[in-house]
């Protein structure tokens, strides 16, 4: 006789589930792969090439959710000067939006001829950024080749962290990856992508040179590493502007790198591009035909080998139009950083490309600068300088208010018929439904006293999701009894704390399904890298990130789930005809509230600390980030929030009440 506990680690052997989640998501995206390969193969001249920069552009900021505008004033200030051994710094500060400081330092050679080039240098997820002292030599060798260097803090590194505590003690503050996903899953729902804004500031970052008398801005180059490699390459596709660039330990294969189990965080997803056949190829041809030095380290966790394909089936872009010397790729044998090789290279390439001069330099490293020397801020932090001071937050509050401003202006009928069409398309295009073949298996009754079967069907082809039956007393009395589905989080694997539930549902009649959807229960993929699956940078995470590349995401693929099963009952035949009630824990309402609005099956819905609200959890300053990325259906703000849907639900349900009375 089997307890609720043994039945939460049931896993039956027919199939290796736990597996099928990760294949179904990784052969989509291998299938979406192989036609970005076979569509850039198919480019023989310059006008294809043209066009596939251009289509890839407008692909990449409609993932982004566009731009924001770029008309304000910069407002920029010097702060200070700093002088270093063969060059000044100038601390300062611009905004890149309204209120939206950034923090920098620029890099002054002594005795340059003016105007000069300069470059823009981006930094990796380092969290004194500019002045850490890595990033800061690498600016210094940049300079004493004659550059102006322009260096600025991302987002939530150095002196822009956006989560600072009520104590104001920002060294227990989150930063990089962390404040990065935490702002960057808020942006999802509203339609926006975290990458708009780290263009954006790197965007103005470019115009702030420009507006220097000192600069050539006819010659601006770009560099950086690892994150900074990423803000370069988007720079790349987005600023014509840039005339020579070196992307730093960040150019790869996708499609390896999603195999070998990478996850990145928010700003480095681009929504949908991966449906679209998008691969890093399409950053380098976007830069064709401008000098590009590929800066890359044979241990990154980056393949080298993937860096080396993408670099060498991208070299005929440059042979088109003649240029095959302006592609380099270099390489230094290290782990992932700007090693000391790559920042001589890189300082070497500027020189050739920007001041037109082979670089010859004996001299020694420079004396690095004190870090606290190079802040633009007296305390280190814009956030507690400034209190007028806006973050990604600030902007994503903004716009979720505005977004409902805009739903309660709308005519009800036409945004109830909009906010149905859109949902079924991002619930339907990817999938279709396959023949059920359920298989049951009687496990018995329980310790509880109830009668339990677990069944497994298909709900899309090769994507198993399974369930447990409880009935009360024994399994043979159950026929044509009311059913109830139970959505919880974790499924069958969490049973115990639902006990009380279980049986009191049971003992007053009704049978219970408990849902295991995709990635559930005994479904759970297997982990990657050891981290716990639901945890930020766990698999979850990542198979989350992966739909999302996709044009997908896991929301929609749950609440086609939920509606499959309801294909399930209706298969079954053995339950009470009518509409099917759910009940809901945790945020697992979500799932079921979005299938209600496209299917009539489902009647009442009763939830247990169920998500109110999407906007509310936009604005929200924390929330629970674990697992957070299951329950994100982007662009849905634009459309309807979970009281639009219950309230259509209600209008629904009284149209055919009045329907019957009338006849």
């Amino acid at each position: 006789m089997p307890s609720l506990s043994e039945l939460e680690t049931y896993i039956c052997t027919l199939y290796d589930t736990r597996d099928q989640f990760k294949r179904h998501i990784f052969d989509r995206a291998d299938e979406a792969f192989a036609r970005g390969d076979d569509e850039r193969d198919r480019i023989r001249t310059i006008d294809q090439l043209a066009a596939r920069k251009a289509e890839m552009r407008r692909l990449f900021l409609e993932s982004a959710g566009g731009l924001p505008a770029s008309s304000a004033s910069l407002n920029a200030r010097t702060i200070d000067i700093v002088q270093g051994d063969g060059f000044q710094i100038e601390k300062i500060t611009f905004e890149s939006r309204p209120d939206h400081i950034v923090t920098a330092n620029l890099y002054m050679p002594d005795g340059i001829n003016l105007p000069a080039p300069a470059v823009l240098f981006l930094c990796g997820h380092d969290r004194d950024a500019k002045h850490s002292e890595r990033y800061h030599l690498v600016c210094s060798r940049l300079a004493l080749a004659g550059l102006i260097v322009l260096a600025i803090d991302p987002i939530g590194q150095g002196e822009r962290l956006s989560y600072i505590p009520e104590d104001g003690r920002f060294e227990d503050a989150i930063w990089g990856t962390q404040e990065h996903q935490r702002a960057g899953a808020q942006c999802l729902p509203i339609g926006q992508g975290l990458a708009r804004y780290f263009v954006h500031d790197a965007m103005r970052a470019v115009d702030y040179l420009s507006e220097r008398p000192e600069v050539d801005s006819s010659r601006i180059g770009v560099t950086g590493n690892s994150g900074g490699g990423t803000q370069a390459s988007m720079l790349m596709i987005c600023d014509d502007r840039i005339a020579a660039a070196a992307p730093g330990t960040f150019i790869m294969n996708r499609q390896t790198y999603m195999h070998a189990g990478g996850v990145q965080d928010a700003e480095q997803i681009w929504r949908g591009l991966t449906g679209h056949g998008f691969d890093h190829e399409d950053i380098l041809l976007a830069f064709a035909p401008k000098p590009l030095a590929v800066l890359a380290v044979t241990y990154d966790f980056f393949p080298i080998e993937a860096t080396r394909r993408t670099v060498g089936r991208c070299s005929r872009f440059w042979e088109m139009h003649r240029k095959s010397d302006q592609l380099l790729l270099i390489e230094d044998e290290s782990e992932h950083r700007f090693t000391d090789k790559l920042a001589e290279a890189a300082a070497a390439f500027f020189s050739e490309h920007l001041l037109n001069r082979k670089l010859e330099r004996d001299d020694p490293d420079p004396r690095p600068i004190p870090r606290h020397l190079l802040q633009s801020t007296p305390s280190g932090q814009v956030l507690i300088d400034m209190k007028e001071a806006r973050t990604v937050w600030n902007e994503n509050v903004d716009f979720a208010l505005q977004l409902e401003q805009l739903r309660s202006e709308r005519e009800s009928g036409t945004a109830k018929h909009d906010g149905i069409r859109w949902l079924k398309e991002r619930v339907f295009a990817s999938r279709q439904r396959c023949d059920l073949n359920p298989r049951r298996v009687p496990l018995g009754n329980t310790e509880d006293g109830l009668a339990a079967e677990y069944v497994m069907w298909w709900s899309q082809e090769g994507v198993m999701n399974s369930g447990m039956i409880f009935r009360g007393g024994n399994a043979s009395g159950a026929k044509n009894s009311p059913l109830t589905v139970a959505v919880w989080e974790g499924g069958t694997a969490a049973l115990i704390q639902r006990r009380d539930w279980l049986q009191s549902c049971c003992s007053n009649g009704r049978s219970v399904l408990v849902l295991n959807a995709s990635g559930v229960g005994p479904h759970s993929p297997y982990p990657i890298y050891d981290s716990p699956p639901l945890a930020f940078y766990g698999v979850m995470h990542k198979l989350s990130d992966e739909l999302l590349w996709l044009g997908d995401s896991l929301t929609a693929m749950r609440t086609f789930d939920v509606i499959r099963c309801l294909d399930l009952i209706e298969h079954l035949k053995e339950y009470r005809d009518g509409a099917i009630d759910f009940y809901t824990a945790g945020r697992t309402n979500l799932y079921v509230m979005l299938a209600a609005a496209i299917d009539d099956r489902i009647g009442r819905i009763a939830e247990t600390n169920g998500l109110r609200s999407v906007t509310e959890w936009v604005c929200a300053y924390s929330y629970e980030e674990e697992d957070a990325m299951s329950y994100i259906l982007p662009g849905m703000l634009h459309y309807f929030d979970l009281a639009d849907l219950d309230r259509w639900r209600h209008e629904r349900s009284a149209a055919l009440r009045n329907n019957i009375d009338g006849k």
